[in-house]
Parts: C-alpha cells; structure tokens; sequence
C-alpha cells in the first residue's frame, strides 16, 4: 500500500463508512459475558469463542479454528498471502473479560452496550480487550479493498486467548502445543494502551515478574517472650530483617546478583521518556499517594518501566488481636514480587532470592520459599523493522508524531517471544480513563477507528520493510 494521502484518505473514507456496521458487530460480541474467572460463565465463554470464529470466518479468514485447552478455548485464524516469501504476522489478544455486576458501581447493564459522551462505548470488555481485537478485522477489510488485493500482504495469524483475564494458565502450553502452527516473523500485541488521546503513543517492551512466599518457622509453638525472648530466633523479626535488608540506602534491590544481564536505558530512550507530558503531581493523585520514592538517579516513568523493582506485598506473624500477648510467635511469612526488564533471567532471579534468605536467617529458623508464575521481561529495540513499521502505520492514521512507552506490568507476551522466537510489537489504542478492570468501562470509537486505519496500513509496511 503506497503511503499518499490519497491511500491515506481511501482507508480513512473506508473506517468511516464501515463504521456502523463494525459497531454492532462489536456491540454483538460484548453482548457475551465471557468471564473466564466465573465457573458460571463457562458456557459464555465458549459462546464468545464461537462468535470469534464465526466472525473471522465472515471476514474472510480461510481458516479458523477452536483450540481448546483445559481451562477456556482460544481462537486462532490464518489468511496466507499467496506469496512464498511473505512475512508472517501472529496477532495477540484475547476474548475474556472481568467481572461485571450493575452493583459494582455500573451506571447501566456492563454486557449491555451503550454509546454515551459524544462518542464512547460503554461495556465490559469494551477495550480490554474486545474492542482492540476486533478493530483488526475492520483494518483488513481497508487494507483489501484499498489495494484490491485478495489476500493481506503478509500472511496473517491472529490467536485471541480465553484465560487472560484469570492469569493464562494455560497459555504457554498452548503455544508449545501449537507451535508449528503459530511460527512467525513477528508478533503484534493488541491488549495494551496509547499515553492520551493527544499523544498516540507505541509500547516497546513490558516488565516480567516474579513472585514468592516465604515461611518462616522458629519455636514449635507461640512461647512466653520473658522466659524465652531474647535467647531464641524470632521468626516475626527475622520476616522484618529480611524485608529491611531488601534494599540498600539508594533503594537498589541489596539481592546478591540481582541486576546480573538487565539491559541498561540508553541515553535516547531517556530522552524519549523525558517527551512525553508526565505530570508527576496527577500521577501521585491516580496512585493514592503523597510523594514518590524510588532507586536513586532515575526519573519516576523510568523506575516503573525500566528499571527492576524488589517490593514487600505483605508481612505477618504472631499474635494481631486487640491488646497485647508478650510472645516469640512460632512462625511469620513474607510476600515479595519482583518485576524485571530485559536481560534478567527468571530462574536466575529465583536462585538468587533463595540464596539471599539462607544467607541472612539465623540458626533455628526454618525456612519455606513457595513461587507463583513467573513472566518474562520482554523488550523490542527502537530501530527494529518491524516496531519501525507499527510506528508509521499509526502516524498515517493518526496525523502526527509517534512517541514511545513502555508497560511497568507484566503479560502474556514475553511467553509468545520465548516460545516462537519472534519480536513482540504492541499496537493498542486504549487510553488511561477506559478504566480496565473497573465500573463503567469504555473506549473512545475515534481510537477505535484509528486502530483500524493503523492496522489497514500495517500489512503492507510489514510486508515491505519489517525484516531485519
């Protein structure tokens, strides 16, 4: 697809007499109540893979399947091009949603779609991540009917996940299962933001995370702290040392080999952080919080999107009824997360924590260390192809210069980049007020429609120049 305006201006005229048709497809679709957390909804969510399927199939997909796993299916689809040296594109996202319940504070029916405020659909699912799934289906249409091509310029896949929303459980399986069938060049994440509406923005990496629990055990029950304290290891005091020790006096993780691999901010990815128009005193409002305080020498944006973080979730042991009770309590436990950015390796990190513990613990203190799932960081440099390629799809769309982010939060993505070896990319259009997760969940159609011109664009960029 050449890049003029009359091209430019062909899509744009498509979107928009597109528009009300896509809108009750997509109305339609967040008509489904798919909560993948809710054994009651089981049947839904099936009901909105189906949907998927169906719709793709209308749209011109020659293939489209349910793959099932043992918690909720997915929906994969592939559209090859017709020509064998084409580049191939795996697009994210998924079809679950949160809970919704009119008593949450929903002003109307949240699986009820209503357009309200001059132009924003109201509705679970909205834009996490209905809205920014289907977007792709109205963009491949423009990209079709503008180049009079029959096939997309890249052989297109599109898996849409049923379990992100109750953590992907069974997501890495699945891409391991499928992996022959999901091999890419690229991968395009669809589940994520824009900064503003004014500043159309492109994530280049998210953090990964990891999570422990650590027991504690001292005395063999609760013992009298005047016959005993003082002369045996304390479990709750050992759980705060440990928290203390966390840190040193500049707010660096103090964990022996921590920092081993992290891809250190470049003086240019500073700089674009510096851009973007942080206003750190409405940040703290959104936060809940009087003041910020992070690792020393890094600005607030690039302590939660670049840098790893060590953080207390939670800290306990002992007695915590009203009054006092003078003991050594038995046992305490601490709750750690990490989240880490490009070049930490997961297990690495969860040996280091454990040798950091047995480290620090007296004698006569037991000690217990549970893990949770483990993400793993992912990150797309800024001269890349291909994210080159995301970044002038969405300046045709929207008009005007393209910035950059990154997510402090962790997802699905890094197991797509370690499974399929391919580069992640994200192409979202969702801003902060969309209120994921939250009553009364939206998304602005104006973005909604600029996803679809970036995607109607993209195609045949990537085609053209998304190779490294």
């Amino acid at each position: 697809m050449s890049n003029t305006p009359d091209t430019d201006n062909a899509v744009r005229a498509y979107v928009d007499g597109h528009g009300a048709a896509f809108l009750a497809e997509l109305s339609e679709w967040l008509r489904i109540p798919s909560v993948s957390a809710d054994p009651a909804r089981t049947d839904d969510v099936r009901r909105s893979a189906e949907w998927l399927k169906d719709h793709l199939a209308a749209t011109g997909f020659p293939v489209t399947e349910i793959w099932d796993t043992p918690g909720a299916p997915a929906v994969f689809a592939e559209w090859p091009s017709g020509d064998p040296d084409a580049l191939t594109v795996l697009v994210y996202g998924h079809h679950d949603v949160q809970p919704a319940d009119r008593e949450d504070g929903w002003r109307t029916d949240p699986f009820e779609p209503v357009i309200e405020d001059g132009g924003r659909l109201y509705a679970r699912g909205a834009a996490d991540d209905k809205g920014q799934v289907l977007f792709h289906t109205l963009g491949i249409r423009a990209h079709l009917a503008v180049t009079g091509r029959g096939a997309p310029a890249v052989n297109l896949k599109l898996l849409i996940e049923g379990e992100e929303e109750s953590g992907s459980p069974h997501f890495p399986e699945l891409i391991r299962s499928y992996a022959d069938r999901l091999v890419c060049d690229t991968v395009i994440v669809s589940d994520t933001g824009m900064w503003s509406e004014d500043t159309p923005t492109v994530c280049t990496g998210m953090r990964g995370l990891v999570d422990c629990q650590i027991d504690l055990y001292g005395p063999g029950q609760d013992i009298h702290s005047g016959s005993f304290g003082g002369a045996v290891p304390n479990p709750a005091t050992e759980a705060a040392r440990l928290a203390a020790a966390l840190h040193d006096a500049d707010r660096k993780v103090a964990i022996p080999g921590f920092y081993d691999g992290v891809v250190e901010l470049t003086d240019r990815e500073r700089e674009l952080f510096a851009e973007l128009p942080f206003d750190e005193a409405s940040w703290l409002r959104t936060a809940h919080s009087r003041a910020t305080l992070g690792e020393a020498g890094y600005s607030t944006l690039e302590r939660i999107w670049a840098r790893p973080t060590a953080e207390v979730n939670g800290i306990g042991g002992g007695y915590q009824g009203p009054g006092g009770k003078t003991i050594v309590p038995s046992a305490a436990q601490l709750k750690l997360s990490f989240r880490l950015v490009a070049g930490q390796d997961v297990e690495k990190v969860q040996s280091s924590v454990r040798d950091w513990v047995a480290a620090l613990l007296p004698a006569g203190i037991r000690h217990e260390i549970t893990y949770w799932g483990a993400t793993r960081p992912c990150l797309t440099p800024l001269d890349h192809p291909a994210l080159q390629s995301v970044v002038r799809a969405m300046g045709r769309a929207f008009d005007q210069k393209i910035r950059f982010t990154r997510e402090g939060g962790s997802g699905p993505a890094a197991d797509l980049q370690d499974v399929l070896g391919a580069p992640v990319l994200f192409l979202g259009i969702s801003v902060p007020s969309d209120g994921w997760h939250a009553p009364n969940e939206k998304v602005e159609l104006g973005l909604l429609m600029k996803g679809a011109e970036t995607a109607a664009h993209l195609w045949a960029d990537l085609a053209e120049n998304g190779r490294e």
